[in-house]
């Protein structure tokens, strides 16, 4: 299990549900806001950047009023908020290397937010690209397994220019940034929505990590996730399968 999928799928674990749908939609709002703002409107066939949130949106149950709300606060002006794209990076404990993506109002609030969230729980936020260098940035589009035999979804993700795909427990197709959107359409137009489509920090290599140090970097992963200006995390660690699974049950 990949870096990504690992923090993927602590997104949707037991527990708390209800507040982390919330976090979700309220993050959506905003991914959503900032499409129309910057990605040439209200229109999602001529607006790339919505086109690809609406499908995350969809994937991720948020009601439909939800979503045509988000977008005419933004047409309207409602949504008065000037949000900025940010990066955090730094390292958890023992090493592991975590990148936090960000869209905020105020930027000094949101970097000591999530300076304290990293001090507090054993770790230390660095530099623009002290840990990027660990990461490539990538396209993951992602399809149950059901929606298609696996020969044929790597078929046609391969003819639409996807580099690689995964099918344990369901279709990670990886992109390139380039090729991101192109595949994405095909795949739609084939297979119907994915489950979601984005672009990702996707760990080079990964760091193992004892279960005890796994346990405070879970922590500070989920500290940082219930930042309302925090829109991703992603860490390159590797822990043990009786850790994940005893976390995910937890």
């Amino acid at each position: 299990m990949s870096g990504h999928s690992q923090f993927k799928n602590i997104m949707y674990r037991k527990g708390a549900q209800d507040a982390r749908r919330a976090r979700v939609f309220s993050r959506l709002a905003r991914e959503i806001a900032v499409a129309v703002k910057t990605g040439g409107g209200d229109d999602p066939s001529s607006n790339s950047r919505l086109r690809n949130i609406l499908v995350n949106a969809r994937g991720e149950n948020m009601p439909r009023d939800n979503i045509e709300r988000a977008i005419k606060k933004a047409m309207g002006g409602e949504d008065g908020a000037d949000y900025e794209e940010v990066r955090y990076e730094g390292y958890g404990p023992s090493g592991v290397a975590i990148m936090v993506e960000a869209l905020t109002d105020n930027r000094k609030r949101t970097a000591s937010d999530v300076r304290a969230s990293f001090n507090k729980l054993g770790g230390a936020l660095g530099e623009t690209n002290s840990v990027s260098f660990m990461f490539d940035r990538v396209g993951v589009i992602v399809y149950p397994l059901e929606v298609s035999p696996s020969d044929n979804m790597l078929e046609v993700a391969i003819e639409a220019g996807a580099d690689d795909m995964k099918d344990d427990i369901r279709y990670e197709i990886i992109t390139s940034v380039n090729n991101f959107a192109a595949v994405r359409d095909a795949l739609t137009k084939k297979f119907s929505d994915p489950t979601s489509a984005s672009l990702v920090w996707q760990p080079k290599t990964l760091t193992p990590i004892s279960d005890e140090s796994a346990g405070t970097l879970f922590r500070l992963i989920e500290t940082l996730e219930d930042n309302e200006d925090v829109q991703q995390v992603v860490a390159n660690c590797d822990v043990s399968d009786e850790f994940m699974q005893s976390y995910l049950k937890a």
